[in-house]
């Protein structure tokens, strides 16, 4: 038997562990996009199997003693029983992937004690990898708030902030894509409120964080991970001059 991977408590080996695996599975994404014989949804379904069986087979090997969650793969509930716990979504915004568009994304994400603590999303497309262990601080924008809203569904709540603050709006696909809009200056607010599960934010909440942005549910409480109910509908993604005109925009909603 060779030597066992060696475990750690969210480190850089962790981070750069995150960084390759989102890497390589959007490659694993990228060729079978390149080799042309899948389309549309077809193409996105075998993106999802693909990717998703890369990155479980990876972490049960370099992390055996870790939970996984992935949005691909039936959730037995041990990870409840697990402080780490791998949140990964093996390709977001599989329809954007399918349709050939730039706007998709893979999470791959470490949750320690219900709190998104490391995390990378590669935007395979891009040629980028967002990581929580390489921060860097964007640009200020000097004209109006961009607000990044669904290309497909905008939710009511955002466009209604939106207004309130004078957005412009940027509409864009994946959650991944356009958390990472506002990590690299594309925009400064991704408010949302249509339903996420915990796989569609946990690496981008990670990342965002690392890179000083504000993350919080749209109440303004905590995000919460490696719940029995993966459910976890809206986020505010923001930079932190934002953030409490962003709440306050949601509070007087209601």
């Amino acid at each position: 038997m060779g030597p066992q991977p060696v475990k750690f408590h969210g480190s850089l080996a962790d981070a750069a562990l995150a960084a390759e695996l989102a890497d390589a599975a959007g490659k694993v994404l990228l060729d079978l996009q390149a080799k042309g014989e899948l389309e549309g949804k077809e193409l996105g379904k075998e993106g999802d199997r693909a990717a998703n069986a890369y990155l479980i087979e990876r972490l049960r090997a370099e992390r055996p003693g870790d939970g996984i969650l992935s949005e691909e793969s039936r959730d037995t509930l041990e990870r409840l029983f697990k402080p780490r716990v791998w949140i990964i979504d093996p390709l977001d915004g599989t329809r954007e992937y399918g349709e050939g568009r730039s706007d998709w994304a893979v999470h791959v994400g470490l949750a320690v004690d219900g709190v998104a603590q490391l995390g990378a999303v590669a935007l395979p497309a891009l040629g980028l990898v967002l990581r929580s262990d390489q921060p860097a601080q964007a640009a200020a924008h000097a004209g109006p708030p961009r607000m990044l809203v669904s290309r497909t569904r905008p939710a009511a709540e955002a466009l209604a902030v939106a207004e309130k603050l004078g957005c412009e709006l940027v509409p864009m696909g994946s959650a991944g894509a356009k958390a990472m809009a506002v990590v690299r200056g594309e925009a400064e607010i991704y408010l949302h409120s249509g339903g996420q599960f915990e796989w569609d934010n946990c690496a981008p909440v990670a990342v965002a964080k690392a890179h000083g942005l504000h993350c919080s549910r749209i109440d303004g409480s905590p995000l919460i991970y490696n719940q029995k109910d993966t459910y976890l509908p809206d986020l505010l993604i923001c930079r932190p001059e934002w953030a409490e005109l962003a709440l306050q925009g949601v509070k007087q909603l209601a």
